[in-house]
């Protein structure tokens, strides 16, 4: 189960004590049915088997794996807009007059009525774990609302959850910028074969996007030359695993190599048993990226108080 993509919240000590109550928390904000009437629910599923009985959370070590389900009517505007087009242009001609917007909108919402039990649900699920022990949050998405809806989420079913955005001390898009021109990179990091460069001195400046390329080419530096800055840097991190940074330190397109897949072997018993060993193994190599993360693009943790 191992994520694509990583979008990162930070938290305190004080914060990461108070998650010992979790799964009590999550029981009360279980995912139910979407009902006849209703658009969408949210809430929490199982991220390991189905049904009542199944916890909501997954734990091992200090590191705690939950799911955020969702379900929602699939009901186009385009389908309401139409029927309720077709029902002003009958009212008009059978009964000779216009609709005004009072009565315009009632229709509309006895249309929603008519129409919303016979919908389509669609399901969802956002993967995420707590490292209590380090303070992060990681969520599986590269989608800034989806994550702040999962983080939501988790504030509804707190009562208080506050989880920090990045505040990175070092620019990432000047420190990638630098890593690209120069190829000094951290220890441990090489350049993949994907990049984005953006003139950051205009909004509707020149893009270029670089994949399957060596990134220290000559057309790249030229591009670096005429003033262009990474705004997305595929990178490698200890030949381990391979993604793609963004200069808002989104991690994307996160794949890890054959190295750390092969140490899995498939000898377990059970799902159980190789959930167990596949968030074990995901979070242990996190660990040591999230680690390096905050060493060369300064995010410490936040305090207490």
């Amino acid at each position: 189960m191992f994520f694509r993509n990583l979008t990162l919240f930070r938290f305190s000590p004080a914060v990461a004590e108070d998650l010992n109550r979790l799964e009590e928390a999550l029981a009360e904000h279980r995912l139910r049915p979407c009902g006849p009437l209703e658009m969408g629910t949210k809430g929490f599923v199982p991220p390991v088997g189905r049904g009542e009985e199944a916890p909501l959370i997954h734990a091992v070590k200090a590191c705690t794996l939950v799911s955020v389900g969702s379900e929602d009517k699939l009901l186009p505007s385009a389908v309401v807009n139409d029927e309720l087009q077709r029902k002003v242009q009958k009212i008009a001609e059978e009964e000779g007059r216009k609709v005004g917007g009072r009565e315009r909108k009632r229709l509309k919402e006895d249309l929603l009525t008519e129409l919303l039990p016979r919908a389509f649900v669609r399901s969802s699920r956002l993967s995420a774990y707590v490292d209590k022990r380090h303070g992060w949050l990681v969520l599986d998405t590269s989608s800034r609302k989806s994550a702040e809806n999962g983080l939501t989420q988790m504030r509804e079913a707190l009562g208080s959850f506050p989880a920090v955005p990045l505040a990175p001390e070092e620019g990432p898009r000047v420190l990638m910028t630098d890593w690209l021109a120069t190829g000094n990179l951290p220890g441990g990091l090489t350049l993949g074969d994907e990049c984005e460069l953006r003139d950051p001195a205009t909004a509707t400046g020149a893009i270029a996007r670089c994949r399957r390329q060596e990134l220290d080419s000559e057309e790249v530096k030229e591009h670096l030359r005429n003033g262009k800055q990474v705004f997305q840097l595929g990178l490698v991190f200890d030949d381990r695993m391979s993604f793609v940074l963004g200069e808002d330190l989104v991690v994307r397109k996160l794949k890890f190599l054959d190295v750390v897949t092969d140490e899995m072997g498939d000898s377990h018993q059970d799902a159980a048993a190789e959930m167990d060993a596949s968030f074990a193994l995901l979070t242990l190599e996190l660990e040591r990226l999230l680690g390096k993360l905050e060493e060369w693009f300064g995010l410490p943790r936040p305090a207490d108080g």
